[in-house]
């Protein structure tokens, strides 16, 4: 049985709050778990200290169990101390689209125009 530590969603509509439980991978998102082991409130301020509530003992002994963190999860372990989530690099994502290249070139090419008529 493959166990994944991953975020359930409550609360209302446009009032996110999410459960972190451990589930077994085959389980809805919502659905059945295994066990509830932190909260995190997208609504608060990032600084605040209830914003992620951790239960960093129970934690450790699933991921000792072998229990895969999704990314967001193991983001809020990191933070914590519990896991280690190496940097990711993906310098093309930076890059703009062709559309937005030819935004550019075309702007560029009107300023040129107006440049040169005032010249005249």
């Amino acid at each position: 049985m493959s166990l994944k530590i991953r975020l359930a969603r409550g609360g209302s509509k446009k009032r996110p709050y999410y459960q972190i439980v451990v589930a077994d991978a085959r389980s809805p998102r919502d659905g059945r778990f295994l066990e509830k082991v932190g909260a995190w409130n997208p609504m608060l301020a990032k600084e605040d200290a209830k914003r992620v509530e951790l239960n960093a003992e129970r934690i450790t002994e699933w991921l000792a169990k072998g229990a895969q963190p999704t990314d967001r999860v193991l983001r809020f372990l990191n933070e914590a101390g519990l896991a280690k989530r190496d940097t990711r690099n993906n310098p093309e994502k930076a890059k703009p689209g062709k559309k937005a290249i030819e935004r550019v070139a075309e702007k560029k090419q009107k300023a040129e125009d107006a440049a040169a008529a005032a010249a005249e």
